[in-house]
C-alpha cells in the first residue's frame, strides 16, 4: 500500500521529470523562487531573461488559481545585474491590463493546504535557497500609508493556531523534518537587510514610497476584516493583514530556505466608522440628524495601488536579487 510520503514524493518526481522536459540545463536549478503578488506582474517582462514559462496546467500536483483573466505559470529565467541569478516566479499573464492580482493558488479558494504550498516543496527540490514572497495587505499600523512597503520581520497567524496549519496532519515529505517547527525566526533578518539596502541603493523614497519593517496579520478570507477584528488584530501586534503567504512561509521554512516577505500596504483596514447619533429623539423631535456615509474596502482600490507600485516592487525585487549573487 502506498504511503502518502511516497505518493507525495511520486508527485514531486513526475513534476521535475516534466520540468526537466521543458527547460534548458542553465534553468534546471533555480537559486532564488519568487511567488508574486500585487505589485509583481511586470516581472516577467522587465526583469527576467531569456523566460520559459511553463502553466500549471502541465504540472501534476498545482492548483488553478480561480482569478479571472489570468493563467497560472510558472516562468523559468534569469534575474538580477551581470549574467544573473537562475530564478523561478510565480506568475500570471494579464488578460486585461488594468488587473494585477497575486495569481498563487489560496486557501480561500477552497485548495488544500498541501496543494497551496506545493510549490514550495518542489521549488526546496529544484534547489531553490531564497524564497521571495509579495503580496498585497491592508494597513492596522496608522503610521503606515497606503503605498507602504513592509519588510515582514513576523507575524500572527491566527489559522495556525486554531486547526488550519499546513503541517497539520501526518507528514507528507518522506525526508526528516522537525515535527515541532519553531518559526520565530521564519522571516530571515539577513533577507530584510538586503532589502533596506536594495531601498537605498534604488533610493525609492524620491518616488514617493518608504520601505519599513513589521508584523503580518494572516486571516483566511476571503471577507475583508470588521473593525472590531481589525482592532483586534493592531491590538495584538499587527502592523498589515491579508489573506494569504504564511502557509508558504511556514512550509518554505520547513524545507529549509530563507524567506523574505514584502508587504505593499494596498488600503487602510477600516478600524472606525464615521461618528453619528443613531438615536431617533433626533429625528422624532423634527431636528435634523447627519447622514455620515459608511466606508467599505474595495478590491478595486487594492489593484489600483498594487499597478501604482508595480515598478518600485519589481526593482527592489530584482535588485535584492543582484545582492543575493553577489
Amino acid at each position: 500500500m502506498t504511503t502518502a510520503a511516497e505518493h507525495y514524493t511520486a508527485s514531486i518526481d513526475t513534476t521535475i521529470a516534466a520540468l526537466h522536459a521543458k527547460l534548458p540545463a542553465e534553468l534546471l536549478a533555480p537559486q532564488v523562487g519568487i511567488v508574486c503578488g500585487s505589485g509583481l506582474s511586470t516581472l516577467a517582462e522587465k526583469s527576467l531573461r531569456n523566460i520559459v514559462e511553463v502553466p500549471y496546467a502541465a504540472l501534476p500536483g498545482f492548483g488553478e488559481s480561480a482569478v479571472p483573466g489570468h493563467k497560472s505559470v510558472l516562468a523559468f529565467g534569469f534575474i538580477g545585474a551581470g549574467k544573473g541569478t537562475p530564478a523561478v516566479a510565480m506568475l500570471g499573464r494579464r488578460i486585461h491590463a488594468a488587473h494585477s492580482h497575486r495569481i498563487a493558488v489560496h486557501p480561500y479558494e477552497g485548495h488544500p493546504m498541501h496543494v497551496v504550498t506545493y510549490p514550495m516543496r518542489l521549488m526546496a527540490k529544484l534547489g531553490v535557497k531564497n524564497m521571495i514572497i509579495t503580496n498585497a495587505a491592508g494597513g492596522l499600523n496608522p503610521d503606515f500609508d497606503v503605498g507602504t512597503i513592509v519588510a515582514i520581520k513576523d507575524h500572527i497567524a491566527l489559522p495556525n493556531l486554531t486547526g488550519f496549519n499546513p503541517l497539520l496532519g501526518p507528514p507528507t515529505h518522506p525526508h526528516p523534518h522537525p515535527r515541532f517547527l519553531p518559526v520565530s525566526n521564519a522571516h530571515s533578518r539577513a533577507l530584510r537587510r538586503l532589502a533596506f539596502l536594495a531601498a537605498h541603493r534604488l533610493d525609492i523614497t524620491a518616488s514617493g514610497s518608504r520601505l519599513e519593517e513589521g508584523t503580518y496579520a494572516w486571516v483566511s478570507g476571503p471577507t475583508y476584516e470588521t473593525m472590531a477584528e481589525g482592532k483586534f488584530l493592531r491590538a495584538a501586534g499587527g502592523d498589515v493583514v491579508g489573506m494569504s503567504t504564511i502557509p508558504e512561509v511556514v512550509v518554505a521554512r520547513d524545507e529549509g530556505m530563507e524567506v523574505i516577505v514584502l508587504s505593499l500596504v494596498t488600503n487602510k483596514v477600516i478600524l472606525e466608522q464615521p461618528k453619528g447619533s443613531l438615536s431617533v429623539k433626533e429625528e422624532l423631535a423634527g431636528r435634523p440628524i447627519s447622514k455620515d456615509v459608511e466606508v467599505t474596502v474595495s478590491h478595486d482600490e487594492v489593484l489600483q495601488m498594487g499597478k501604482a507600485k508595480a515598478e518600485v516592487m519589481r526593482q527592489l525585487v530584482e535588485e535584492i536579487c543582484t545582492m543575493l549573487a553577489a
